[in-house]
């Protein structure tokens, strides 16, 4: 007889992660991506980006300098780099540092999907860019985005054979392409851009992330309990309960939580439990059933907690997302 046949089926899709949870409950999305292909002399300034904004660019020939506008700090890039403004900071791309700069939001406001427009620009060695932003849906402070610096800057040389290069490549090639579907494929690709960005940075930045949310999932201390929480959200919460899943007492927990996550557990719990409650709302769910998702017995209390984190009544943001979803399918 034939040797015993093993298979194996896995739903990767079910796979629990607390990094694509929470990128899932902030509804990342690209909000732009161009491409863009200068001659030096150039600079381009991009603005402080208004509401919860991310900017970011990919050197896909050539090089350039990347400059904040707040500290000045300047950075080289060079073919294949990658740099993310997780925070929207104003900044400036030139072909190098003192290059007069023209606002890109002037040259790109009202230009439509597809559309194209002549950048003043010169002569000499030509950069090719692609840049875009991301938006996120989620009100007030955002754990994502705590610890990580205004400039991003992951250098091709770190992203050898990596899934980073691939989504860059692939990128340039839907940019270059006129292929059925293309607007689709990089709308897609942007996004998984975002998500490699930060994984290849932070294999290099250990260091650098001790004191952001994504260091904290690392650490072995403060790691389990925020994954406790996102695990169950709904669980009735304390302090000792949380610190107990690192193996401190309670208030040297506290303290190492509060300076991984930039906030203290509990208050943690509350604004996760929200940021799930919203997307809930969102989705038209009777306020009543969305207290008891996430923990509260008590309508009101969950009213009053709901608009001291969001900043608005759950009544008024249920009501603000089935009006539109009314109006599209009117």
């Amino acid at each position: 007889m034939g040797e015993k046949l093993h298979f194996m089926f896995e739903r990767l899709d079910s796979r629990f992660d607390v990094l694509t949870q929470v990128l899932e409950a902030v509804h990342l999305g690209s909000a732009l991506s161009a491409r863009t292909v200068l001659g030096a002399p150039w600079a381009l300034h991009f603005g402080e980006e208004t509401g919860h904004r991310a900017g970011f660019h990919v050197v896909v020939s050539g090089t350039c300098w990347a400059e904040l506008e707040r500290t000045g700090e300047c950075v080289a890039l060079n073919q294949g780099d990658v740099v993310v403004f997780p925070h929207g900071t104003a900044h400036t791309l030139s072909d190098q540092p003192g290059t007069p700069a023209i606002e890109f939001a002037d040259l790109v406001a009202g230009l439509a999907p597809g559309e194209r427009v002549a950048l003043p620009s010169g002569e000499g060695e030509m950069t090719t860019l692609l840049c875009g932003s991301y938006s996120f849906a989620a009100d007030g402070t955002n754990p994502l985005l705590h610890g990580l610096p205004e400039l991003l800057h992951v250098p091709a040389d770190q992203t050898r054979g990596s899934a980073l290069e691939s989504a860059v490549q692939l990128l340039a090639a839907e940019a270059d392409g006129v292929d059925s579907g293309s607007a689709l494929v990089v709308d897609r690709l942007v996004d998984l851009l975002f998500v490699y960005a930060l994984r290849a940075w932070l294999r290099h930045q250990r260091e650098t992330t001790a004191t952001s949310w994504f260091g904290a999932l690392q650490d072995p201390v403060i790691g389990p309990a925020v994954r406790a929480v996102h695990d169950n959200p709904a669980h009735n919460w304390t302090v000792d309960a949380l610190a107990q899943r690192s193996g401190l007492s309670r208030a040297p927990f506290a303290r190492r939580f509060r300076q991984a996550i930039g906030e203290p557990p509990l208050a943690y719990v509350t604004r996760w439990r929200m940021t799930l409650a919203a997307d809930l709302l969102k989705q038209g769910n009777l306020i009543a059933h969305v207290a008891h998702e996430v923990s509260y017995d008590n309508e009101f209390a969950f009213a009053k907690a709901f608009k001291r984190v969001r900043g608005i009544a759950p009544g008024q943001h249920r009501r603000r997302y089935t009006a539109t979803a009314t109006e599209a399918t009117g």
